[in-house]
C-alpha cells in the first residue's frame, strides 16, 4: 500500500453555481492511499485529532488512516470469524458509531451488525429478523434516539441472491431499535445499499444498487419510526456501463445535500432530488463521510480520498 500521496485522480463536474459554492475552485480529488482491494464504509473518530476508519471488504479487514501518519491495520478479520472459505467480500462493509459513540460494524461473512466494546470485544446487535438470518448487512444510519436503520441486500454471501445459505428471499431495509427489536421497513427496493437520514431525521434516503434500476428512493419518516411511501429522488440509470459503479454508500451534509456514490463518482443532489455536480473519480466508488474541516473522504476501488469542501 502507498500512502502520504498528495496526488489527485479525476475530476469536477460543476454544473451549478450552488455547487461552485459548495466545492471550492481549487479543490482536488487527493489520493491518501492506494493498494487496497475493494475499500468501503469510511467513517470519522474523534473531532480534528482524530482518524479515518475503513473497510477492504474482500480483505476481510478494516483499516486507519491518521493525518501525519498515515495507514494502519486496525482490525482483522472484521466481519466473518468462521472457518471455511466465505466467498470474495466477507469482511465489514459500512461502518458508523452508535448513540454511545462506539463503532458499529455491517459484518458480511458474519450475517450481523456489531458495535465494539469498550474491552475491545464485540456484541452483536442484530443477526436475524422472526428467526431467520439475515442476508449480509450492508450499510446503516443512526437515528438521534439510537434506533439504527439498515438495508441487508445479499451481496456477502458467497453466490449472493442464489446462495443456499440465504434465509431470507427479499431484500429489506430494517430498523433495530434500542431494545434490539427488529422492524421490516420495506421492501420495495430490489437491491437497497446506501442508507442517510436528512438532518431534521424526517426523510430516509436509500440508494439502490440494480443495474436495471440505479436510483436513490427517499422516504418519510413516520413518528413512530417507520417509513411512508418511497418517491424516486434521482435515476442515473441511463449512466450504468458508461461509467464505472453504482448507486452505493451516501452522506447528508448539515445544509441537507446529499453527497452520494453512483456512476462515475460523487453525486450531490439537493433534498428535492436536483443534480448541483459531481465529483468524478473515474473509477467504482463506494461510499463517502465527512471528517472535520470541511474534507469529504471518498473509497473508491483501490483508493482512500479526499476532497476540501465548505460543507460539513
Amino acid at each position: 500500500m502507498a500512502f502520504g500521496q498528495l496526488k489527485s485522480l479525476g475530476s469536477i463536474e460543476r454544473s451549478t453555481p450552488e455547487f461552485n459554492k459548495l466545492v471550492p475552485a481549487d479543490s482536488k480529488l487527493e489520493i491518501l492511499a492506494s493498494g487496497f482491494t475493494w475499500t468501503e464504509g469510511p467513517c470519522w473518530i474523534g473531532g480534528e485529532d482524530g482518524h479515518l476508519l475503513f473497510s477492504d471488504i474482500p480483505r476481510n479487514s478494516i483499516f486507519k488512516w491518521e493525518p501525519g501518519s498515515g495507514i494502519s491495520l486496525f482490525m482483522s478479520p472484521s466481519g466473518y470469524t468462521g472457518v471455511t472459505y466465505y466467498g470474495l467480500e466477507p469482511g465489514s462493509n459500512g461502518l458508523f458509531l452508535d448513540k454511545q459513540g462506539r463503532l458499529t460494524m455491517c459484518e458480511h461473512g458474519d450475517r450481523r451488525i456489531s458495535v465494539l466494546t469498550e474491552n475491545g470485544g464485540k456484541q452483536t446487535v442484530v443477526d436475524s429478523h422472526q428467526g431467520k438470518r439475515l442476508n449480509s448487512p450492508n450499510d446503516g444510519a443512526l437515528k438521534s434516539n439510537g434506533d439504527i436503520y439498515f438495508t441487508d441486500p445479499p451481496y456477502g454471501l458467497p453466490e449472493r441472491f442464489t446462495d443456499p445459505r440465504r434465509e431470507i428471499p427479499y431484500c429489506g431495509v430494517y430498523r433495530v431499535d434500542t431494545k434490539g427489536d427488529v422492524t421490516l421497513l420495506t421492501m420495495e427496493i430490489e437491491r437497497p445499499n446506501g442508507i442517510a437520514f436528512s438532518p431534521d431525521e424526517k426523510t430516509l434516503y436509500v440508494a439502490q444498487s440494480n443495474p436495471s434500476e440505479a436510483n436513490w428512493t427517499a422516504f418519510p419518516v413516520q413518528d413512530d419510526g417507520t417509513l411512508g411511501a418511497g418517491k424516486e429522488l434521482f435515476d442515473a440509470t441511463h449512466r450504468v456501463g458508461k461509467e464505472p459503479g453504482l448507486p452505493d454508500g451516501m452522506t447528508v451534509d448539515s445544509s441537507g445535500h446529499i453527497w452520494a456514490s453512483g456512476p462515475g463518482g460523487i453525486y450531490v443532489f439537493t433534498p428535492s432530488g436536483d443534480l448541483l455536480g459531481r465529483l468524478v473519480t473515474g473509477e467504482r466508488t463506494s461510499n463517502c463521510t465527512f471528517g472535520p474541516n470541511g474534507y469529504l473522504y471518498i473509497t473508491s476501488d483501490t483508493y482512500l480520498l479526499r476532497i476540501k469542501t465548505n460543507a460539513k
